[in-house]
């Protein structure tokens, strides 16, 4: 029979946090019984984009731990939270499944939609009637998560004030934006201090983003990617350099920027 079709997941979970909660009992894991959910939410990022380079790795081994290790982290959470008789992992689970189930209309309802887009709407609409009842704000941008990374934080907040009606006309528009930033920037770079060069630096930021939104291109995605191009060529002149029994603080400038031209028609 296909293993898939059979697989035990309700044994698996319970042994899981059975396991957690030997680590959490009186002679436990010292380690793991001091832990609080803050202390384990400082994790949670760091598991969740080593999730998302196993997926863009489609190594289906390395992404199998990787699940692991951010479900443990969920688990654990959720544990301390049932010690402290706030909700247990069975109230987080059925608060999902309720959520979904209101959230697919389409589904689970009498809905009827002509495709993505409207599915989109209509998540969006029940959102908004779910936070009715919560006296949440209105105002999307306050509803940002605080965590999220800054260029994908930089990008929800450019996407969801255009949403509302604010936003640059056309490409051109952000632009002439980001060339007068840059030149803000350069004015403080010359005349302000500190404090005003972060501020100048954070405004061609955030034009910059926004530049990427107009493009259609993730900026977070973007930026990634450039950092581990200039991983790969950085270790190419280093490797290059061990070769001939060298350093990088033993090579001038110029020799290392010529193996970065190397590097660079070599599509690394």
């Amino acid at each position: 029979m296909n293993h898939f079709a059979t697989d035990n997941f309700s044994e698996a979970l319970q042994a899981l946090v059975a396991l957690i909660r030997r680590l959490r009992a009186p002679d436990g894991c010292p380690w793991d019984q001091k832990q609080t959910s803050r202390d384990i939410g400082r994790y949670l990022l760091d598991e969740t984009h080593e999730v998302l380079d196993a997926l863009e790795e489609d190594d289906a081994a390395h992404l199998r731990e990787e699940l692991g290790d951010l479900l443990f982290q969920i688990l654990f959470i959720a544990e301390i939270e049932n010690e402290r008789r706030r909700f247990t992992l069975s109230d987080v689970m059925e608060d999902i499944r309720d959520k979904m189930i209101r959230r697919h209309p389409h589904v689970f309802g009498d809905v009827k939609v002509s495709g993505v887009e409207e599915v989109k709407a209509n998540w969006q609409d029940i959102k908004k009637s779910e936070r009715g009842g919560q006296n949440a704000s209105d105002d999307p941008l306050l509803r940002i998560p605080r965590s999220l990374p800054a260029l994908q934080k930089a990008q929800t907040a450019g996407r969801l004030a255009a949403e509302m009606g604010f936003d640059w006309p056309d490409l051109d528009g952000v632009a002439e934006k980001i060339a007068e930033e840059a030149g803000e920037l350069a004015g403080a770079r010359q005349n302000g201090g500190p404090d005003q060069m972060e501020d100048e630096l954070g405004d061609l930021f955030f034009a910059l983003v926004n530049f990427s939104r107009f493009l259609n291109v993730d900026a977070e995605k973007a930026l990634n990617r450039a950092t581990a191009k200039f991983i790969r060529r950085f270790a190419y002149i280093r490797d290059r350099l061990a070769a001939l029994n060298r350093t990088t603080k033993q090579a001038s400038l110029e020799e290392m920027d010529a193996l970065w031209n190397e590097a660079k028609e070599k599509k690394g």
